[in-house]
C-alpha cells in the first residue's frame, strides 16, 4: 500500500521508513535498515514534490495505485488485479530458458514406421527443450493409428471366437516407439534438471550484483559510480532465468536500489537528465504498443504480449524524471486495466459454458450409473455393456471443460461410475477365467485319450470314441489365449493321425466295393435283358437267384448306392407283371437284402431304426383292422353281396395280408445277432 502522507510504497516491515530519528540511530546497521535510511533521505530531498516513484511503484506492480483527486477505491482495486495478473504470469515466466522452437510439421499422413523415424531423428539430432511441440503430435499421431490396428486386430480376435479380456497384441514397432520415447524423457528430464542448477546459479549471480550495487550507493565515487552502474546493468541483463518463486522479490529489491543510485546522481546531473530522456522514450513507446493491444479483438494474444511488454518495462527500461513518472505509469496502467477487464469479459462467457458443460458431464454420469449389468450372462452380454461405457466415457471426455472449482466433484462422480461399473465387470471376467481354467484341463484330458487312440488297430471301438471326442471337444468353451493354439495343434495332430490311418484302409476297402459295383451293375443289366425278352417268363427261382446273387457281392462304395435302388424297384415291376410270383416272398427277399446291407455296414442304428418302424407299421395295421370290423358292426340289415360290405371286407384282408409281412420282417429282425 501507499502511506498517505508520503506516498512512498510500502514493502516488507524490514523497509519501511520510520520516523527520522530512528533511521538516524540505525545507519550502521545491516542492509535493511540502510534502505530505509536512502529512502528517507529521498524523501526528504524531494518533500516539495512528494511524487511517488515510479520504479517503486512497479515493484509492487501497482498493488494500489496512487491515490489522486481522480481515482477512487473502486479504480484503484481493478487496477491493482490487472497488475497482480501480469506479475503472476510475468513470475511464471520468469524461470523459461529461450529457445527456438523446431518448425511444426504435420505428421497425420506419415505410417508408424516413418512416425518412429521422424521422432528418432528428432530425438538424436535436436535439442531437447525445442521439440516438444513435435514430439507431442508425433504421440497423438501415433496412438491414433496405432489405436487403429489395435481395434482391427482386436475385432479379429473376437471374430475367431476369442475372449476380451484374453486379447493381447504386441508389435516390433511399437516397442521401437516405446524406447525412444523413453530415450527422449531421459534426455528432457536431465535437461530440466541441469535448467534448475542453472537458475539457481543465476540467482545468485543477481544477488551477487545487487550486493555490488549497495556497495556503489554506499561508497560512491562521483567521478567512476556512473561507468560501474552500468556495467552492473548489462550484466543484470545479461544473466539468464531465475527460479519463479524468487523472482519478483529479487527484481524489487534491485529496482529499489536503482531508484537509489538515481536520486544519489544529482551529483551528476548530465548524466541522470541523459538516462531520464532516455528511458522516456522508451517507455513511451511500451505505453503506446500496451494501447495497441488494448484495441486487439484476439484477448488471449493481447495479454500474451503484454506480458512481453511489462517484462521489458521492469527489466529493459530503467526510471524516468519525476515530473514525467506518475503520467507515463497512468497511462500504461489505464491499458494494462483495459486488457485486463476486456480478458475477464471474455473468460465470464467461457465459464458460462463451462457451466454448460456441468450439466452435459452429469447427464453422461447418470446414464453410466443407470447401466444395469445385474442381467449379464455371457461373455456377448458384458462386451455389450463394455461398448456402451466406452461410448459414455468418449462422450464424457469430448463434452470439454468445465469451471475449476467443481471439475474435482464431477471427475470424481465420473471415477465413481466407472469403478462401480469395473467391479462387477472383474468379479463376472474372474469366473470366466476359473472356467477357462476349467476348460483347460477338460481339453487337455481329451487330448489324452487322443494321443492313446491314434495308433489304435480297433477300428471299430476306437472310431467310435475318436468321434464322441471330437464332439465333446466342440462343446468345452473357451481357453486361455496363450494355451489355445497349442491344444488346438497338440489334439488335431493326434486325430488327423487316427483319421489319415482309417482313411488309407478305407481307400483299400474302396477298390473292393468299386469291384463289386461293376460286378452289380453286369447282373442289372442281366435282370433287365431278361425283363424285355418277351419270350421268357422269371420265376420266383429266377428273382431268388438274382438277389442271392446280388447280396452275396458285398457293398458298393457310399457314393454309388443308386444301383441298389434301380435293382430293387426291378425286382418290384417283375413281380408287378407277373401273378404267377408271391409278392409277400418277394417282399421278404427286398426286406432280407436291405437289413443284410446294414448289417454288413455295422450300421446298428439303421437296425434299430428299422425294428421301430416295423412295429410302428404292425400298430397301424392292427388299428386299422379294429376300426374296419367296428365300422362294420354299425351296418345292419345289409347283404354280404352289398358293394359297401365288399369292399370294408376287401380293406380289413388287405390290411391282415401286410400285417403278416410286418410279422414276419419283425421276427426276422429279432432273430438277428448284433
Amino acid at each position: 500500500m501507499l502511506d498517505e502522507n508520503t506516498k512512498v510504497p510500502e514493502e516488507n516491515n524490514a523497509i519501511m521508513p520510520q520516523n527520522s530519528e530512528e533511521i538516524q540511530k540505525e545507519t550502521v546497521q545491516e542492509e535493511i535498515v540502510q534502505k530505509e535510511i536512502v529512502q528517507e533521505e529521498v524523501i526528504q530531498e524531494s518533500a516539495a514534490e512528494e511524487k511517488v516513484s515510479e520504479e517503486a511503484l512497479s515493484e509492487e506492480i501497482v498493488k494500489e495505485e496512487p491515490v489522486t483527486k481522480e481515482t477512487t477505491p473502486e479504480s484503484v482495486e481493478s487496477s491493482n488485479k490487472a497488475m497482480d495478473e501480469i506479475d503472476d504470469e510475468i513470475a511464471a515466466s520468469s524461470e523459461k530458458i529461450e529457445h527456438v522452437n523446431m518448425e511444426d510439421k504435420d505428421y497425420t499422413a506419415l505410417t508408424l514406421e516413418e512416425l518412429v523415424a521422424e521422432l528418432t531423428i528428432l530425438v538424436k539430432e535436436s535439442p531437447v527443450q525445442s521439440i516438444q511441440n513435435n514430439v507431442n503430435s508425433i504421440k497423438n499421431a501415433f496412438n491414433v493409428k496405432f489405436g487403429e490396428v489395435l481395434r482391427k486386430e482386436k475385432a479379429k480376435f473376437l471374430e475367431e471366437g476369442g475372449n476380451i479380456v484374453d486379447f493381447q497384441y504386441s508389435d516390433p514397432i511399437k516397442t521401437t516407439y516405446n524406447s525412444i520415447l523413453y530415450d527422449y524423457k531421459v534426455k528432457r528430464n536431465e535437461f530440466y534438471a541441469n535448467q534448475e542448477n542453472t537458475l539457481k546459479k543465476n540467482l545468485e549471480a543477481k544477488l551477487e550484483l545487487i550486493e555490488d550495487l549497495k556497495h556503489l550507493i554506499d561508497n560512491a565515487d562521483g567521478s567512476t559510480m556512473y561507468k560501474i552502474f552500468k556495467d552492473i546493468q548489462t550484466k543484470w541483463r545479461e544473466i539468464g532465468p531465475i527460479p519463479r518463486a524468487k523472482y519478483n522479490d529479487t527484481w524489487r529489491t534491485y529496482h529499489h536500489h536503482v531508484e537509489r543510485f538515481y536520486d544519489l546522481l544529482h551529483l551528476n546531473n548530465d548524466l541522470r537528465e541523459l538516462d531520464f530522456k532516455h528511458n522516456l522514450e522508451e517507455k513511451l513507446k511500451l505505453v503506446q504498443k500496451a494501447e495497441e493491444l488494448a484495441e486487439l479483438e484476439d484477448v488471449n494474444e493481447a495479454f500474451k504480449e503484454l506480458q512481453v511488454v511489462h517484462k521489458l518495462w521492469k527489466e529493459e527500461v530503467g526510471p524516468v524524471a519525476r515530473t514525467d513518472r506518475e503520467d507515463v505509469w497512468n497511462r500504461f496502467s489505464e491499458a494494462t486495466k483495459k486488457i485486463h477487464d476486456k480478458r475477464h469479459e471474455f473468460f465470464k462467457d467461457v465459464r458460462s459454458k463451462y457451466d454448460e458443460n456441468v450439466e452435459a458431464k452429469n447427464e453422461v454420469i447418470a446414464l453410466i450409473e443407470a447401466i444395469d449389468t445385474s442381467k449379464n450372462k455371457s461373455r456377448a452380454d458384458w462386451q455389450k455393456s463394455i461398448d456402451e461405457i466406452d461410448a459414455l466415457r468418449n462422450k464424457f471426455f469430448s463434452i470439454g471443460q468445465t469451471p475449476r472449482n467443481v471439475s474435482d466433484k464431477i471427475w470424481g462422480k465420473f471415477k465413481a461410475a466407472t469403478k462401480k461399473f469395473n467391479v462387477e465387470k472383474n468379479k463376472f471376467f474372474k469366473e470366466v477365467k476359473k472356467d477357462h481354467l476349467d476348460n483347460l484341463n477338460a481339453k487337455k484330458s481329451l487330448i489324452e485319450k487322443a494321443i492313446a487312440l491314434k495308433d489304435s488297430e480297433d477300428w471299430e471301438s476306437a472310431t467310435e470314441i475318436m468321434k464322441k471326442i471330437q464332439a465333446d471337444w466342440k462343446k468345452i468353451g473357451h481357453v486361455p489365449r496363450k494355451y489355445s493354439d497349442k491344444l488346438w495343434k497338440e489334439f488335431k495332430d493326434a486325430c488327423n493321425h487316427y483319421f489319415d490311418r482309417l482313411h488309407k484302409r478305407q481307400d483299400a476297402g474302396n477298390k473292393e466295393q468299386l469291384e463289386v459295383f461293376n460286378e452289380k451293375k453286369d447282373i442289372l443289366k442281366n435282370l433287365k435283358e431278361d425283363v424285355e425278352d418277351d419270350d421268357k417268363d422269371l420265376t420266383l427261382d429266377d428273382i431268388k437267384e438274382y438277389v442271392n446273387d446280388w447280396r452275396n457281392l458285398g457293398r458298393v462304395p457310399f457314393e454309388m448306392r443308386h444301383i441298389e435302388v434301380k435293382f430293387n424297384k426291378l425286382i418290384d415291376k417283375v413281380v408287378e407283371t407277373n401273378d404267377d410270383i408271391d409278392k409277400e416272398e418277394v417282399e421278404m427277399i427286398k426286406f432280407k437284402i436291405l437289413v443284410n446291407g446294414y448289417l454288413e455296414q455295422k450300421n446298428y442304428r439303421k437296425l434299430d431304426s428299422e425294428q421301430l418302424f416295423v412295429r410302428k407299421r404292425i400298430d397301424e395295421s392292427v388299428k386299422e383292422i379294429q376300426q374296419l370290423e367296428n365300422n362294420l358292426g354299425f351296418i345292419s340289415n345289409i347283404k354280404e353281396d352289398n358293394p359297401l360290405v365288399k369292399n370294408v371286407r376287401n380293406n380289413i384282408n388287405e390290411y391282415k395280408e401286410k400285417l403278416e409281412i410286418w410279422k414276419a420282417k419283425l421276427d426276422y429282425l429279432r432273430q438277428l445277432e448284433y
